[in-house]
């Protein structure tokens, strides 16, 4: 049961719109150092890596909100 209301926590509006803020800011730095260079000179994107790059740091966000809350339970 704790399990359940970890999860229930973990993506509550709260941590939702928090990872959603690290995925906006982190992403957009990585982004910009990964592919950078392709968007300036006008060429054509990886846009697969572009999605990772903004997913990955809102499952790393939304999973240490979660593990926490599992903690504190």
């Amino acid at each position: 049961m704790k399990e359940k209301s970890a999860l229930r926590l973990a993506f509550s509006p709260q941590i939702l719109r928090q990872s959603l803020v690290v995925a906006l800011v982190v992403g957009t730095i990585l982004c910009l150092i990964n592919q950078g260079d392709a968007f300036i000179e006008g060429q054509e994107l990886n846009y697969w890596k572009v999605i990772l790059t903004f997913l990955v740091p809102f499952f790393v966000s939304t999973y240490g909100a979660w593990n926490m809350a599992r903690v504190s339970s």
